[in-house]
């Protein structure tokens, strides 16, 4: 599983940051900012569309879908980058100062738009500023995301029974950073400007980058360039292959730039690219991998692809929740006057309380050899989410006014962080445990991509909710299309969760003791 002992991580990972090794501290903090950015974008992205540019709820939505899914599906070029030339440093800072860039220029967003007659009309130079505002960002994350999980992964041994736990305190700076977005830039996009909270997420990710390089020296040199003296060779093109890779990295944002205008494609390459993904996998599995490494890596590649079912349920709370929560409910509870665009924060608020409860109680479990296995978490969380939807439609269902009770808000938003947790920073470690290691980094890519392809079906879901006002599409949902459709997506995921049950004993066996 990799190419350290035991004894190396724990003689270079003296210092302790809550048990686990210094390194962890740098990584939670750095991704904790850039997080901050991200988040903080993406929580008024659906309100700005709709609300500033004027976008019906279709056209808003599947924007959303296919930056979001564009967001993950670049870290399997960035990851297979990293792995053999840049390293993640290299690639994390790169990735940083392109989201730096990304976010800066979201503060730009020209006049809003207006109606003339049954028109909308927007500036379009400002539209494409906005666009290639996304792809700075898409292209940062590319090189970002699937990185700084891979590190996280190399600081501890291959028995380490630390590692579940190590990422889910990383998922805890991850919500940590959300959390605190989702209030402060929510708060200043909605109420003093969109693009005061879009100028505060790019701060947020200019702090992550500083982290970053400042905390070098406690991640054991885990992070540098598998052989530096290849950087620095020709390309083809004249230039370093370093300074070809940069180069390569503004294509990636031009490619981007080009598919933001051309949205409904997004999800047709997203699916080509998974469907490439998996054959590449496959292939690498049968030519270069003994019976055991070949087992476990199809076992990641089968909870790769399923994962990508909770995420076009879970990334609702960025599309339609959102707007739901705008259009249809009371957002005075206790007092408190809630934006919609802080509603979000729930997700983050219940990861913050109960991922260091997991973090123990899987540690507490395993001691007992009680633990669910990877796959048993997987179906629980699907389940658990299509529950979520299927009763917070009936919930919805029985109160037909536009100021509904803020609990079935906090009932939904509980049952997605829990779900969530049962999945998401498992999967993470999954992917490096039962990963190759010279193809970690593309696995972990492999897994972004399929959350990006969860991401594109969020999208084009949520934009099948949208009204229509006198012929023309709007930025109002169809309350009685968006139930039907949370019982149906809600139904789909209890199934497949019950399928991943009945498969747990065959992955089980296909992991060769790997927990």
């Amino acid at each position: 599983m990799s190419e350290y002992s035991d004894e190396m991580y724990a003689g270079s990972q003296k210092r302790n940051f809550m048990g686990h090794p210094i390194g962890l501290s740098v990584l939670f903090f750095t991704e904790m900012w850039e997080r901050f950015s991200y988040y903080g974008m993406r929580t008024i992205l659906i309100l700005y569309l709709t609300k500033y540019h004027l976008f019906g709820v279709d056209e808003a939505s599947m924007i959303y879908g296919a930056y979001a899914g564009m967001v993950y599906m670049m870290p399997i070029i960035g990851g297979y980058l990293a792995d053999r030339y840049l390293g993640s440093r290299k690639a994390v800072t790169y990735g940083a100062i392109l989201l730096v860039a990304g976010h800066g220029l979201m503060a730009f967003h020209g006049p809003a738009a207006y109606m003339s007659g049954d028109i909308v009309i927007r500036d379009e130079f400002y539209i494409n500023i906005f666009f290639l505002a996304l792809a700075l960002i898409i292209g940062g994350v590319g090189f970002l995301k699937a990185n700084i999980s891979s590190v996280v992964g190399a600081l501890y041994g291959p028995n380490d029974p630390r590692r579940d736990g190590g990422f889910s305190i990383f998922y805890m700076g991850i919500n940590l950073g959300s959390f605190a977005s989702m209030i402060i830039v929510g708060y200043v996009g909605e109420v003093h400007g969109w693009n005061y909270g879009f100028s505060l997420a790019g701060i947020g990710m200019l702090f992550g980058l500083l982290v970053f390089l400042w905390g070098q020296k406690y991640l054991g040199g885990r992070a540098e360039p598998p052989k530096p003296e290849v950087l620095k060779e020709k390309s083809p093109i004249g230039l370093n292959k370093e300074n070809t890779i940069y180069l390569f990295g503004l294509g990636m944002v031009a490619l981007s730039f080009v598919m933001m205008q051309y949205d409904e494609m997004v999800i047709q390459l997203v699916g080509i690219s998974g469907t490439f993904m998996i054959g590449l996998v496959l292939f690498y599995g049968f030519t270069k991998c003994d019976k055991v490494d070949r087992d476990r890596l199809f076992v990641a590649l089968f909870l790769i692809a399923v994962q990508s079912v909770f995420w076009a349920l879970f990334e609702q709370q960025a599309a339609s929740l959102t707007l739901l929560a705008d259009q249809q409910f009371d957002l005075n509870f206790l007092g408190l006057n809630i934006l919609a665009s802080q509603v979000q924060t729930m997700n983050a608020m219940f990861i913050i309380m109960f991922a260091p409860v997991m973090a123990w109680a899987w540690l507490a479990l395993a001691k007992k050899k009680w633990e669910p296995s990877t796959p048993a978490k997987f179906g629980y969380s699907l389940l658990i989410i299509g529950a979520g939807y299927i009763v917070f439609a009936w919930g919805m269902g029985l109160d037909d006014s536009t100021s509904k009770s803020f609990l079935w808000l906090i009932f939904i938003y509980f049952m997605l962080t829990l779900a969530e947790l049962f999945l998401s920073p498992v999967g993470l470690s999954m992917v490096t445990k039962l990963s190759v290691p010279k193809i970690v980094g593309m696995m972990m890519g492999t897994w972004f991509l399929f959350t990006a392809l969860g991401n594109n079906v969020a999208g084009w879901i949520s934009s099948l909710m949208g009204s229509q006002e006198h012929g023309a599409a709007s930025g109002t949902l169809d309350m009685t299309a968006t139930m039907d459709l949370y019982t149906m997506i809600g139904l789909g995921s209890g199934v497949i969760g019950i399928i991943i049950l009945l498969l747990t004993p065959l992955l089980k066996k296909g992991m060769h003791g790997v927990h």
